[in-house]
């Protein structure tokens, strides 16, 4: 089997134990009644959505880059955990963000508010939806929890501590979006919390912990940071001149809810026009007024640069590292496709 297939294969292995789990859960409560399936498959439809995958593939990685044996299940389980942890990350941010909009469908809380409306539900419809989405979270958290049961304690510790951070850096996001903080700085470190650590680091290192390889905590991290900095800096850059149609939500959301990306905290900073655009709802006209103030002032290109900058980084992290070569390749070519993609 080629190096290739072996990636292949697990990540296949990945989506069939999601597939596995999640249809077994929804036959299982569908027997107590309909509606519980229902809100089972609220999980599914955005797990096995058209995804990229990129939580697992970093784990895998990590865990094929560090010598583990592709056959070790609890590498797909944790693989697994780790997408079902992003379908929490989702579901929340889109009631934090009332974001319409996620993969081109409609989100939960507001498919569940929509249909509240067409039955002439009881209560409040955005309520309701709200709850709805927010439950459909915690059962993700869930079942990304028991698929890591069996992992040992060390990886476990890993897991923990991914689950901590994103949940503190979904707090803060908020938090200084709330106050009107433009804070570059914070900007940036909440950037790395709420996404660049789970996205990468944290999945490179369970998976190498898997392998018998805690000592390549340090290169992961290296790699990790960086390249999850960079990650998030280019969804700010997708948010601020993305194409709704071809990133599936829309754009300019961040503009939207004052959401305080390094991108806007460096670009209020910069121009007291800024401040005064993102100080109240953009809407269309002042989504497009506020990308013209980005560019003009020249923060789209600093952070270019810097994205630049830190691919540079990652890559230098892995170069000399004691890591099978094959993997380490993969790695390196990763940078670019996960630094410069378009959605």
């Amino acid at each position: 089997m080629s190096d290739d297939d072996v990636l292949t294969r697990s990540l296949e292995a990945v989506r069939r134990r999601l597939h596995s789990v999640l249809g077994e859960e929804s036959a299982r409560w569908n027997a107590v009644d309909p509606r519980c399936a229902a809100f089972v498959d609220t999980v599914t439809a955005i797990t096995t959505a058209k995804g990229k995958l990129l939580r697992p593939r970093f784990c895998l990685l990590g865990h094929l880059a560090a010598g583990g044996d592709p056959a070790d299940e609890r590498a797909v389980d944790a693989a697994a955990a780790l997408e079902l942890l992003h379908s929490f990350a989702l579901l929340r941010d889109d009631v934090l963000d009332d974001s319409p909009l996620r993969r081109g469908a409609v989100t939960a809380h507001e498919r569940h508010a929509e249909d509240h409306r067409a039955r002439l539900l009881r209560g409040e419809p955005r309520r309701y939806g709200e709850g709805v989405a927010n439950l459909a979270a915690d059962l993700a958290h869930v079942y990304a929890d028991r698929l890591t049961r069996a992992l040992p304690e060390e990886a476990r510790a890993v897991w923990d501590e991914t689950r901590v951070e994103v949940t503190v850096g979904q707090y803060l996001d908020i938090a200084v979006a709330a106050e009107g903080v433009a804070d570059p700085e914070l900007s940036r470190w909440i950037a790395v919390c709420k996404s660049g650590r789970y996205t990468i680091h944290r999945p490179l290192q369970l998976g190498a912990v898997l392998a018998g390889r805690p000592d390549l905590a340090g290169v992961f991290e290296g790699y990790g940071l960086p390249l999850g900095e960079a990650f998030q800096l280019r969804d700010d850059l997708i948010d601020a001149f993305g194409d709704s149609e071809d990133t599936g939500k829309p754009a300019g959301l961040d503009f939207d809810r004052f959401k305080m990306s390094y991108l806007l905290s460096l670009s209020v900073r910069r121009d007291g026009r800024i401040r005064e655009l993102a100080a109240a709802p953009t809407g269309p006209g002042g989504a497009a007024r506020m990308r013209g103030l980005l560019v003009e002032t020249g923060v789209a290109d600093e952070v270019e640069q810097r994205i630049a900058a830190l691919v540079q980084q990652a890559r230098r992290a892995v170069a000399d590292a004691p890591l099978v070569p094959r993997w380490r390749t993969e790695l390196m070519d990763l940078t670019a496709r996960v630094a410069y993609r378009d959605r």
